[in-house]
């Protein structure tokens, strides 16, 4: 399976090797109510602030991203992550590796994973899906199934279904939000999510952190 990943990376960037190389840097910056992954809280159902920095380069992509998170032993989170997107047709494809940090800690273990995705348009929205897995072991695999639709000029529905293969357990996930774009660099989303798992995620405060949540989040991308 590692051996398919790593050659369908390979195959995809030779697929997309441009002519000219065209790069571009962009940033963001957010803030939300509370920081939801996979279903369950980051922040203890508290607010975080969250920034991030993108090279783009042709189907070459590069960046970083962090999250203020609330762990016994953590208190940020600074994803580093690279790949490439070939696109082939109206099929946009993502195959990547994602590297989880917290720097702030010496006790939460750093991870990481591969990626691979793809995105297809379908009329006005766009259905998609992902897998992400331990780059070390191979093993505990995220699946989702993703779909968006403009609904109005500004306004658009997406939502998500995943499932999550962990050692101790297994658990669904899901989430659906409507996204506002209040200005070309400012957007907004209001989220709901779930766990088919209401026991496994309690946090020392007493709170659930895998428990039905609603978000919001503010966003400036330039």
């Amino acid at each position: 399976m590692k051996n398919l990943l790593l050659a369908a990376a390979a195959l995809s960037a030779l697929v997309a090797a441009p002519a000219m190389a065209e790069s571009d840097l962009s940033f963001n910056i957010g803030a939300t109510n509370n920081y939801v992954w996979r279903g369950v809280s980051q922040s203890d159902k508290s607010g975080a602030v969250q920034a991030g920095v993108d090279y783009t380069n042709n189907s070459f992509y590069a960046g970083a991203w962090a999250s203020t998170v609330d762990f016994d032993d953590a208190s940020v989170e600074l994803d580093l992550y690279a790949g490439v997107k070939p696109t082939v047709g109206n099929w946009n494809f993502d195959f990547g590796v994602v590297y989880y940090t917290y720097p702030d800690s010496d006790d939460v273990d750093n991870t990481g994973e591969l990626k691979a995705a793809f995105n297809h348009p379908m009329g006005r929205g766009s259905i998609g899906s992902a897998m992400y897995v331990d780059w070390e072991t191979l093993e505990n695999p995220y699946y989702e199934l993703n779909a968006a639709y403009p609904i109005a000029d500004k306004f658009s529905v997406s939502g998500a279904i995943g499932k999550q293969e962990l050692e101790n357990g297994d658990y669904t996930t899901w989430n659906v939000g409507l996204g506002y774009d209040l200005t070309d660099v400012v957007s907004l989303d209001l989220r709901y999510h779930d766990t088919g798992d209401h026991d496994a995620f309690w946090a020392p405060t007493g709170r659930n952190l895998g428990k039905e949540q609603v978000t919001f989040g503010i966003n400036a991308a330039f």
